[in-house]
């Protein structure tokens, strides 16, 4: 007998089939070694790293970790950040931040925590620092078509303080303080204490307002989920939280609860050392699982610097009793608008046990469009992360229609003029009538694009075609 030739390497085995040949397996190929960048979301700050600022050095572990000194020491005033900072920090960015505080429609207020992640070498490309510290020289004229309260919030609140917008779904204003103030914020006109450039809606905390609120939501039958936000969860004191959910509970129309902060991000410390708060959470999310009824946690993280082991552990620690945590994110200018930035965000937040939910497109927001993309670079960073990690752990990335037409796909728009940035989307379940216009920043426009706009004559035009030309695409 002879020995059978050597199969090729690349050949597959075969079967009859009447005739035909076809493989019975595929060819197993050997995968290279794992490129060590693509790991990186694993590797998280874990030294004692606010040392480096001066004002903490020498604050030990134990003090870093006491949400209480992160509250107190939270910086508000320049003068209360040049102390912090000293050195660190240039005169001439100290002056341009001088003026960023005095024209910022939000109020000011930065946890140590989050003073300690920004590199203070470059502070102007600094993902944090764009967040929330305002300078004068960033600042760009708002878009002409810009609202403060853009997302006509305050228009769909039957008793103040509650936005009943989806049928089946109200947002639950319970209070107007947050641990940080975002410079971004949609809710600006309420959020925070009165600036030079914005009087605040009141949204105090107080029984006689929120009874209100209980009684129109007991009052809508078809009312199945709400968002207790502000403002922010976090700001409410535990027997607030106990309260507001043992009487969402007790509704037997209610069937989820989310409790929105945006506090795992900027002061993670309060879940590790403020036990109060975090077992009336855990209690809160326990009496709903008895009652079949989901209760969760939504933050907001928007960039990968954000996320530590000061993170982890507390993430870890609301993981181990069993409560789901969900983020939604807003796309920013040099802060997270490359496909590198929100992937690594992504597959971070995953490593945290953090379900990235949603990527906002930026509200039109006054005093930071600078901070605003277009909807194209959307578009592009969703098609680019899209298989980067499980379905489960992808966001989706929304536009919330201005003028209250609440949350778009990206993708969905019925028309997009990219020479003038208005895109066009419908809302059935809001108003099927009705077309929503969202409007790319100006200054990031092509030339005839920025020109039109720069005569106040053609604005209402340049709305009015694109929506005529959205009217007649096919659907």
């Amino acid at each position: 007998m002879t020995a059978d030739a050597p199969k090729s390497p690349t050949s597959l085995p075969v079967v009859a089939d009447g005739g035909r040949s076809r493989p019975t397996q595929r060819e197993h190929r050997d995968k290279p070694p794992v490129d060590p960048t693509t790991l990186i979301h694993r590797e998280l700050v874990s030294d004692e790293f606010w040392r480096q600022i001066p004002a903490y050095k020498q604050i030990d572990e134990a003090t870093f970790l006491d949400y209480r000194w992160q509250m107190k020491h939270s910086v508000t005033k320049v003068a209360k950040l040049l102390e912090v900072l000293q050195d660190l920090a240039h005169d001439d960015f100290i002056s341009d931040i001088r003026e960023g505080f005095h024209h910022a429609p939000m109020a000011v207020r930065v946890s140590p925590y989050l003073l300690s992640l920004i590199d203070w070498s470059d502070p102007y490309k600094d993902p944090i620092r764009r967040q929330f510290i305002p300078t004068n020289s960033e600042l760009l004229p708002d878009h002409p078509k810009l609202d403060l309260d853009s997302l006509h919030e305050l228009a769909d609140a039957p008793v103040p303080g509650l936005t009943h917008r989806y049928p089946d779904k109200a947002l639950f204003l319970a209070l107007d303080t947050c641990p940080v103030y975002c410079r971004f914020c949609t809710r600006s006109y309420a959020v925070g204490l009165d600036t030079d450039e914005v009087e605040k809606v009141s949204l105090k905390p107080n029984n006689t307002r929120w009874d209100r609120v209980y009684e129109y939501i007991a009052s809508r039958p078809e009312l199945e989920d709400i968002v207790i936000s502000g403002g922010d969860a976090y700001n409410l004191r535990s027997d607030h939280i106990r309260a507001i959910g043992e009487r969402l509970l007790a509704m037997p129309n209610i069937r989820r609860l989310r409790f929105a902060t945006k506090g795992p991000a900027v002061m993670p410390q309060k879940l590790l050392t403020d036990h109060a708060w975090v077992d009336a959470l855990t209690d809160i999310v326990e009496q709903g699982r008895k009652v079949h009824k989901e209760v969760c946690l939504h933050t907001h993280f928007n960039h990968p610097n954000e996320i530590t082991q000061i993170t982890a552990q507390a993430m870890n620690k609301l993981f181990e009793r069993g409560i789901t945590v969900r983020n939604q994110s807003v796309l920013q200018r040099g802060v997270n608008d490359s496909t590198a930035a929100m992937g690594l965000l992504v597959k971070r937040l995953s490593h945290v046990n953090v379900h990235p939910y949603y990527v906002y497109m930026h509200d039109l927001v006054k005093g930071v469009d600078n901070l605003r993309t277009r909807l194209q670079t959307a578009l592009d960073i969703e098609k680019d992360i899209r298989g980067m990690t499980a379905g489960f752990n992808t966001p989706t990335f929304v536009t919330d229609a201005p003028g209250g037409g609440g949350k778009r796909d990206v993708h969905s728009y019925d028309w997009y003029d990219r020479e003038t940035g208005v895109s066009v989307y419908r809302s059935p379940n809001v108003d099927p009538n009705r077309f929503y216009c969202y409007f790319d920043p100006i200054d990031l426009l092509p030339e005839a694009g920025r020109a039109r706009w720069a005569d106040p004559a053609q604005h209402d035009g340049i709305i009015a075609e694109a929506i005529e030309t959205a009217k007649h695409r096919p659907s």
